[in-house]
């Protein structure tokens, strides 16, 4: 990969200088640099086995557990494409990205083995490419983990590795409603790596602690960050946020360093202080938000509990990678800014309908020119052309800046919502409501919640002299998507009441403002 290690080379180089260092673990099994890379080797090996060859997805459902960071190893040495799969998606959502993927094997945590039984007649994988990991009990025909990893090489894979080669297939929804495969190349990887490193300041004796799901890019990013150097990987293997328990969890396995969203520091500063104070955060000495904005009394707290941290908010997507950061000194000089583009990076424009870039204090759509940005979304050249205007990409937030040349975000991709961390496309959720024989027309926001930032809010007209209740839209929902994507309220209104465009369209900005109130 030019003169740059690959991520693949890096790990087996760490496993020579560190092998006895502990490079990756959760909070049950911990491996050594050298245990680390031996059995990524083993299960790229495993893999080529099966017949698999350079450039073949596969894709990969489970929980957060130290099995993810063998595996991405593994696929990256051998030349695979990651394809994580959310594992809050159900059968109908799993099905689409992995067909969609074109994936050759799919390896998943046994606790998830009966959401892909239920779609595997559907799918186009052979036989020998159903891989479980986990003890619980699971069904005939699936191939063992462990058995592929104990019977393969130890010696790294011959598997030549180019800069533009695909590392990961990251689906992100958008407005169609369908999830697009946004590709992240190994050149890419490593170049946003050394970025964070050098950004952050991150070292060799620094310990990150992956609570954001190892599916999301943040995790994908933080990981190959620490690794990339030799520093320490950390999985939080909870599929569900205890705030006292994420607590003990960052001082017990000395952590230097983790990335949280809002509400994941609201629920540890929500913990009464007496029991706040049991735990000696000392340890952990930088610490980033991001994902959805900050209050000035989020920050203000996050600070007095984590008394020897700096705090770094950063902008950015799975598309582009890390665009900005607030720096620590930043916080309350420049509240409400997403802060300025990262050092090494290329710079932010924002532009208007036209591709002319607006003056400070105006509003335009922000694209940035990063040497990390992605190729373009999996068969979508036509998205992949909207996504970039020459070099700089977007992913359709609007912004401004001020007279200091700091970023403020005004309005979201697409009416995003954002919810505990989670991105939730409303046309997704629309599409399914929709579908319902009773629901004529619904639009989907983002309502404030104390605890997650937003909720989920369906604002529903029901076919003419039909009645329809709240319930019916849940159980509707149910099998039909991620619980994390279903209205948590449903308000019903008459169609002369939904505010539209001239055109037609569904104003959402003006239902936000109303169901905010």
């Amino acid at each position: 990969m030019s003169a740059l290690l690959s991520v693949g080379e890096a790990l087996s180089l760490n496993a020579r200088l560190f092998p006895d260092k502990i490079g990756a673990r959760d909070l049950v099994r911990q491996l050594t640099y050298r245990q680390w890379n031996e059995r990524a080797c083993r299960l790229a090996n495993a893999l080529l086995g099966m017949g698999l060859v350079k450039g073949d997805r596969v894709a990969v459902l489970a929980y957060n557990c130290v099995e993810w960071l063998e595996i991405y190893a593994a696929l990256a040495k051998a030349g695979l494409v990651a394809v994580p799969v959310n594992f809050r998606l159900v059968g109908p959502e799993i099905r689409y990205i992995v067909e969609n993927a074109e994936a050759g094997a799919l390896i998943v945590q046994t606790d998830l083995c009966d959401r892909v039984e239920s779609i595997r007649d559907d799918l186009a994988i052979g036989d020998e490419g159903y891989i479980h990991f986990g003890s619980a009990p699971f069904p005939p025909g699936w191939r063992a983990y462990e058995d592929l990893i104990r019977a393969s090489s130890a010696c790294g894979p011959e598997v030549p590795i180019l800069a533009e080669d695909p590392l990961a297939l990251m689906y992100t929804s958008g407005t169609t409603g369908k999830p697009k495969g946004a590709i992240r190349t190994h050149g890419a990887t490593v170049l946003l790596s050394l970025m964070i490193d050098v950004e952050l300041g991150f070292v060799r004796d620094d310990t990150v602690l992956l609570v954001m799901p190892m599916c999301h890019a943040n995790s994908l990013f933080f990981t190959f960050a620490f690794a990339y150097f030799g520093a320490s990987c950390c999985v939080y293997d909870r599929h569900g946020v205890d705030p006292e328990h994420l607590l003990r969890a960052l001082t017990e396995q000395s952590c230097t360093f983790t990335s949280l969203v809002p509400t994941h520091y609201i629920m540890m500063l929500g913990l009464p202080e007496t029991v706040r104070q049991k735990y000696d955060s000392r340890c952990v000495s930088k610490l980033l938000i991001s994902s959805a904005p900050a209050r000035e009394v989020t920050k203000l707290a996050i600070m007095e509990q984590f008394r020897n941290s700096s705090l770094f908010e950063m902008y950015g997507s799975t598309e582009a990678g890390w665009v900005t950061v607030l720096r620590p000194d930043e916080q309350f000089t420049k509240l409400g800014s997403i802060g300025r583009e990262l050092a090494g990076t290329g710079r932010v424009r924002l532009l208007d309908d036209d591709g002319v870039e607006v003056p400070d204090g105006e509003v335009g759509e922000l694209y940035s020119r990063t040497p990390y940005a992605f190729q373009g979304y999996w068969k979508l050249p036509d998205k992949s052309a909207e996504a970039f205007r020459g070099a700089y990409c977007t992913v359709g937030d609007m912004a401004r800046f001020d007279a200091d040349g700091y970023l403020y975000l005004v309005d979201r991709k697409k009416n995003v919502i954002i919810s505990g961390g989670e991105n939730i496309y409303p046309s997704e959720v629309e599409g399914v409501v929709a579908s319902h024989p009773k629901v004529m027309d619904v639009a989907v926001i983002g309502v404030p919640h104390d605890k997650w930032g937003e909720s989920v809010h369906a604002v529903v007209v029901a076919r003419d002299g039909l009645s329809m209740t709240e319930q019916e839209v849940h159980d509707w929902c149910i099998d039909r998507m991620a619980g994390y994507k279903r209205p948590r309220s449903v308000a019903f209104i008459r169609e002369e009441d939904m505010p539209r465009t001239a055109t037609g369209k569904i104003l959402h900005r003006v239902l936000r403002d109303r169901y905010a109130r």
